[in-house]
C-alpha cells in the first residue's frame, strides 16, 4: 500500500495515531515565541495540518488562523473542528495566500515532506513570498546526521471496541537527500488483528544544509526541541525547534 493510501485509509484514525500528542503545549511554545519574535499581528497559517488541532489552539489564542494538507478527508475533518477557519488543498511547496500572513507552522516534522531538496527550498520560496516582512516560520525538524535508525516509538490506544498499536521511526542509509518514516499500525478486535507497515519517503538534510537554504530568506534562531521551555539549540541534539524571521 502507498503513503498516501495508507494516509487516506487511516483518516478516520488518524487523530487516534497522534493521541498522544500533546498539541497544546507545541501551540502554546510556538505563540510564546511569535510574541517574543513577531510583528505583533496575528494572521496564522498551519502547513500540513492535518485534521486542524493546531489550528484550533492557534483560533482560541486570538489568532486568524488557516491550514492547508495534501488529503481532503483530513481537511474535512479540520473544517468540523474549526468551522471558522479556512482550509485549502494544497502542497505546502507552491502554496498560493489570498492574503500576507504574520506566522506560518508546520508541526510534527512535516517540512520532511516536501518531494527532495529542490522542492524543499521552494517551500521556503513559498513561506517567504506568504510572510508579512517580520513575520515568522517556525517548524520542528530533525538533522540527517543525528538519526538513530534503530530507535522508534510506540503508544497504544482503545476506540470502537477496537485496541490499536502505533510505531514509528526514522530511517536513514546514511548518504543522499532521502529518509524513510518508517509506520505499523496493529488494529485488533476481539481476534482478529489487522497489520498496516509503511514507510513514508522523505526529505532528508543536515541542519548546514537547511541553515544555508534559510539564510536568503530568513533570520534563523534555534532552540531545543522542549516545547515546555525556551532553550537556545545547544549544537549537539539533532532534533530542534527552528524560527525564522522574514528580512
Amino acid at each position: 500500500m502507498s503513503a498516501n493510501a495508507l494516509y487516506t485509509d487511516l483518516s478516520d484514525y488518524y487523530d487516534l495515531m497522534c493521541a498522544d500528542i500533546d498539541y497544546q503545549a507545541q501551540s502554546n511554545s510556538i505563540h510564546r515565541l511569535h510574541q517574543i519574535f513577531g510583528n505583533g499581528a496575528n494572521t496564522h497559517l498551519d502547513l500540513a495540518c492535518g485534521t486542524g488541532p493546531h489550528v484550533r489552539h492557534f483560533i482560541d489564542y486570538g489568532y486568524k488562523s488557516s491550514g492547508l494538507d495534501l488529503n481532503q478527508p483530513m481537511l474535512d475533518k479540520a473544517k468540523t473542528r474549526c468551522p471558522e477557519a479556512q482550509f485549502s488543498l494544497q502542497n505546502m511547496s507552491e502554496f498560493k495566500v489570498t492574503e500576507q500572513l504574520d506566522l506560518i507552522t508546520c508541526f510534527l516534522y512535516s517540512i520532511h515532506y516536501c518531494d527532495g531538496i529542490n522542492k524543499l527550498k521552494e517551500c521556503l520560496a513559498s513561506v517567504h513570498s506568504a510572510l508579512n516582512v517580520g513575520g515568522i516560520f517556525c517548524f520542528n525538524t530533525v538533522d540527517k546526521n543525528k538519526i538513530d535508525s534503530d530507535s522508534f516509538v510506540e503508544h497504544t490506544a482503545t476506540s470502537e471496541n477496537s485496541f490499536f498499536t502505533f510505531r514509528s521511526g526514522w530511517h536513514y542509509s546514511g548518504s543522499g537527500s532521502k529518509q524513510l518514516l518508517k509506520l505499523s499500525i496493529e488494529k485488533t478486535t476481539a481476534d482478529k488483528t489487522l497489520v498496516w507497515h509503511d514507510e513514508h519517503p522523505m526529505v532528508a538534510f543536515s541542519y548546514t544544509e537547511l541553515k544555508e537554504a534559510l539564510k536568503p530568506y530568513f533570520e534563523i534562531h534555534i532552540f531545543e526541541h522542549d516545547y515546555d521551555k525556551i532553550t537556545p539549540w545547544a549544537e549537539r541534539s539533532g532534533n530542534a525547534i527552528f524560527v525564522c524571521v522574514k528580512i
